[in-house]
C-alpha cells in the first residue's frame, strides 16, 4: 500500500520578539490578500513573500511550505469562529432559542463578509483537512455546540439531540455557503437570518413537544 505524503503544516518556529511577530503578521496578511484576490491555484510562497515585501528565505523561517500558511489562515479563522460561537452559545443570561437566533445572524454575517477567503480556503482544504491539527482545531466548537444542545433540548434523548445538532450544523454550512456566493446587503442578511432562525425554532419546539 502506497502512503500519501502529507505536507508539513506546523510552523517551523514561533516568533519570540516583537519584530519577528510583526514579520509573521505581515506574511499572514499578505497571504490572505493573495488568496482572496488570486485564489488557491495561484497561491505560492513566492507570491506571498513578494506581496509581504520579504524574502522567501525569511518566510521559510516560519512556514515550511504553502500548506503551512494556508493551515495557519484556516486555523485562525476556526479560532475566531469558535470564539464567536462559544460567546453566544455559552451566554446563559439568554434563553437557548434566543442564543440560537443570535448565532444564525452572526454566522450568516460572517459567511458573507469572508466569502472570498472561505471559498479559496475550501479549494485548498485537501492540503490539510485530514490532519490531526485540523481535527483538534474544530473540537472546541463541537464541544460548545454539544453543551448548547443539552440546554436547547433538555428532555430529549441523546440520539435526538445528536440528529438535531447534525441537521442544524449541516444546514448552517450548506445554506451559509450558498447564500454568501452572491454579495448581500445587511438587510438581505437580516431577512434571511430571521427566516432561517424561525425555521430552526419551529423544528426545536416541535421536538420539545414530542
Amino acid at each position: 500500500m502506497i502512503k500519501r505524503h502529507r505536507p508539513q503544516i506546523a510552523t517551523r518556529k514561533q516568533p519570540q520578539q516583537a519584530r519577528s511577530a510583526e514579520l509573521v503578521e505581515a506574511i499572514l496578511q499578505a497571504a490572505a490578500q493573495v488568496l482572496a484576490e488570486e485564489g488557491a491555484t495561484r497561491f505560492t510562497t513566492g507570491r506571498v513573500a513578494e506581496k509581504a515585501g520579504v524574502s522567501v528565505g525569511s518566510l521559510y523561517q516560519y512556514f515550511p511550505n504553502k500548506a503551512a500558511i494556508l493551515f495557519r489562515l484556516q486555523s485562525d479563522e476556526w479560532k475566531e469562529t469558535a470564539g464567536m460561537l462559544c460567546r453566544i452559545l455559552e451566554n446563559e443570561s439568554k434563553p437557548p432559542l434566543d442564543r440560537l437566533r443570535e448565532l444564525v445572524h452572526a454566522f450568516l454575517r460572517s459567511e458573507c463578509e469572508e466569502a472570498r477567503m472561505r471559498v479559496a480556503l475550501n479549494d485548498a482544504a485537501p492540503l490539510y483537512r485530514d490532519a490531526p491539527e485540523a481535527k483538534q482545531a474544530r473540537a472546541t466548537s463541537d464541544r460548545a455546540f454539544e453543551a448548547f444542545m443539552r440546554d436547547l433540548l433538555p428532555t430529549a434523548s441523546v440520539d435526538t439531540r445528536a440528529v438535531a445538532a447534525d441537521l442544524i450544523t449541516s444546514t448552517f454550512s450548506a445554506v451559509g455557503s450558498r447564500f454568501s456566493e452572491t454579495p448581500r446587503t445587511q438587510n438581505e442578511i437580516k431577512v434571511y437570518a430571521d427566516a432561517m432562525a424561525d425555521m430552526f425554532s419551529a423544528y426545536v419546539k416541535d421536538l420539545g413537544r414530542h
